[in-house]
């Protein structure tokens, strides 16, 4: 069966679910007996159903791949059903399973800075480069027959000269890279900063930052859904009236779909659940 992604408005599973595409796991409760029943209703144990809470949540999308009776909780009460999963997801995320995966990650993506080679380990990488070329065709000129031989000791010799230059402490090339190695240095250096400020910005050591972050492009994304906007159908298919509605972006078109009874309330919950993480 081929493996099927529901792309989520945030970027994030519990966004997703805001959005009410009919929310993955639903209506989770969070009583564990309940949630037990209610998993066997979806068709998916708890520990599927937390990995792929936790995968959405870092990685950008919900799998809907094993949700067996996914169309069918669709038709309940959407709003219900978003909040529910809302109250579990914010449970999952602040328990020791999800902190450890969003370390593991942000090691994962913690940028590493670039060796640059000294003038020194250059230049002698080079010699070694050369002599340990000269000593293999010195052992196939030992092997050689006289048509071959003349063109070895050609070979060799050329060889030798280019170790000699080499080693030179004046060779050009190397004086040259010397004369660079500063600014390669100090350009790296930069490079790297930047890089570091731009990864602990987009995954900052405390995971419920990057909580805070993801419901708040929820928020951003959802501030101006026209959920009273008209459709048409044309060959089977749905556009809007308003063309420029077809113009907005797939997140925002799933909000619209999701409904202003799944994306209000969602949004007031993710308002109060960034509240609480400002408090910490």
């Amino acid at each position: 069966m081929k493996r099927q992604s529901i792309k989520t408005i945030s970027g994030v599973a519990v966004v997703g679910v805001l959005c009410g595409l009919a929310v993955l796991f639903s209506s989770f409760s969070l009583q564990r007996n309940m949630a037990g029943d209610f998993l066997k209703q979806l068709g998916i144990n708890k520990a599927d159903a937390d990995i792929k809470i936790g995968n959405g949540m870092l990685d950008g999308y919900i799998d809907g791949y094993g949700v067996k009776n996914f169309n069918n909780i669709i038709r309940g009460d959407r709003a219900a059903v978003a909040l529910d999963l809302l109250k579990y997801t914010k449970q999952y995320v602040t328990g020791p399973s999800f902190i450890k995966e969003y370390n593991n990650l942000r090691e994962q993506k913690k940028p590493h800075m670039e060796a640059i080679k000294t003038p020194e380990s250059m230049q002698q990488e080079t010699v070694d480069i050369l002599k340990k070329n000269i000593a293999d065709l010195e052992t196939k000129l030992k092997k050689a027959d006289a048509a071959t031989k003349p063109v070895l000791e050609k070979t060799l010799e050329s060889m030798r000269k280019q170790q000699l230059q080499a080693q030179d402490p004046e060779n050009r090339t190397i004086a040259n890279y010397r004369k660079g190695y500063p600014a390669m240095v100090k350009s790296r250096d930069e490079l790297h900063a930047k890089s570091m400020a731009d990864w602990e910005a987009k995954y900052p050591s405390d995971h419920l930052h990057f909580i805070k972050m993801r419901l708040q492009q929820f928020l951003n994304e959802t501030g101006d859904i026209d959920f009273d906007a008209q459709l048409f159908i044309k060959n089977g298919k749905k556009y809007f009236e308003n063309r420029e509605y077809e113009r907005k972006s797939d997140r925002w078109k799933m909000a619209f779909r999701a409904g202003r009874e799944v994306v209000e309330p969602a949004r007031a919950f993710a308002q109060e659940w960034i509240k609480a993480i400002q408090k910490k």
